[in-house]
């Protein structure tokens, strides 16, 4: 079975991207070497997650009314909540808004600030 391994956000401002990310996700975020690209650690190595980049957008931003045209990728939290307000106190805007799903949790879709689809789940207690 095949597993994601790796996701990039592209994105019309790198900085603001970064910012966004690491102010809601506490996410690390570094140049990769003197190129226009820099690695984002989601979290320990010791634990399950995918680790990913962020680039430059090649070409214009998705129409914010268009459908989905890039992966989604879904990132788990521990309080869907707290997620939302800072998602929203830093520039996100909702895509779908909280719903529960039957035996997964409490899932949200949310756009960045480059307007990038992405998810929150705060999973159920199992």
């Amino acid at each position: 079975m095949s597993r994601p391994v790796h996701f990039e956000i592209h994105a019309a401002d790198p900085e603001r991207a970064r910012n966004f990310y690491t102010s809601v996700f506490g996410w690390k975020i570094e140049q990769w070497g003197d190129i226009p690209y820099w690695t984002i650690t989601t979290g320990d190595d010791d634990q399950p997650g995918v680790n990913g980049g962020l680039l430059p957008r090649r070409g214009p931003d998705p129409d914010p009314d268009a459908p989905i045209h890039g992966y989604v990728m879904t990132i788990s939290v521990i309080d869907i909540d707290v997620a939302i307000a800072a998602i929203e106190v830093n520039g996100g805007t909702v895509a779908l808004p909280k719903d529960k799903m039957p035996g997964v949790g409490l899932l949200a879709y949310y756009k960045d600030t480059e307007n990038n689809i992405f998810g929150i789940l705060q999973p159920e207690d199992r």
